[in-house]
């Protein structure tokens, strides 16, 4: 499946990218393939350009896996609401643990 990788960025050190790219990994190493918004915005740091890029990604996901710490984030939170109104699977990273 295709899921998009939604969580925490703003306000945590390096805007939380080592986590983004940990879990990417572990993810992609599952046979998943993973859109990582640490990967489409490594250098910007305005949030509404960030989250027009992310969300264009967003709707082309079959789901959206969700780290730790997303409800405490404004544009996880959004990121999670669009995929539950599209319909998407929309799920915790921690429990995608079987290949796929």
């Amino acid at each position: 499946m295709k899921f998009y990788l939604a969580g925490p960025m703003t306000g945590i050190p390096d805007l939380n990218f080592p986590r983004f790219h940990e879990e990417a990994a572990r993810l992609r190493a599952l046979g998943h393939e993973i859109v990582n918004p640490a990967e489409l915005n490594p250098t910007s740091n305005d949030w509404l350009e960030c989250m027009r890029i992310d969300i264009r990604e967003l709707v082309m996901c079959d789901g959206v896996a969700m780290l730790a710490g997303w409800r405490k984030s404004r544009g996880a939170t959004l990121e999670h609401d669009i995929g539950m109104r599209l319909g998407l699977q929309v799920i915790e990273a921690a429990d995608l643990v079987e290949p796929a």
